[in-house]
């Protein structure tokens, strides 16, 4: 017996599943081992802390974790929230973790940013369009006349048919 496709029709039911997704990596627990300088604080915004970037031509991911001292004693503050601004000025908050109160920082304060956490500005940028000479255009072959014999058209079937419910035709 052979198979002749379908899905599972009344003979020989279903073929299986296509199994099932690879376990989530867990995120890293406690600080990480290497961070650098992604931003100072600016001001509060409903308990959410806004920065200044001062990163060079990087940008911190969405969702990325922030913390709060580049020496071992590392806390976490929260996590990013949004980036906004120009692409000269950018700013981005901080969601706040449990127990970290926005109010709690003064200006001027720096955060801090895993290093592997970070997207390059040229990412965001659109790349400059390279025109180059314009491509030759296919040339024609000129006949005279029309085609002589052959069936002319494509190869598609008519789209109606000869329905009714019997009688002459």
């Amino acid at each position: 017996m052979s198979f002749r496709g379908g899905r599972g029709g009344p003979r020989g039911g279903s073929r299986g599943g296509r199994g099932g997704f690879g376990g989530r990596s867990q995120m890293q627990q406690g600080p990480p081992q290497d961070v650098y300088e992604v931003g100072t604080f600016k001001h509060e915004c409903e308990k959410d802390i806004v920065c200044n970037l001062t990163l060079d031509q990087k940008v911190p991911f969405f969702n990325a974790q922030i913390w709060s001292s580049d020496d071992s004693k590392k806390s976490l503050i929260g996590k990013v929230d949004e980036i906004l601004g120009s692409l000269t000025e950018v700013y981005f908050t901080i969601k706040t973790s449990e127990g970290v109160q926005a109010s709690s920082f003064k200006t001027g304060d720096k955060f801090y940013i895993a290093t592997d956490k970070t997207l390059p500005l040229e990412r965001f940028i659109p790349k400059p369009v390279v025109k180059g000479p314009p491509a030759p255009k296919p040339k024609k072959k000129k006949t005279a006349g029309g085609s002589r014999g052959g069936f002319s058209g494509g190869r598609g079937g008519s789209r109606g048919g000869r329905g009714g419910r019997g009688g002459r035709f």
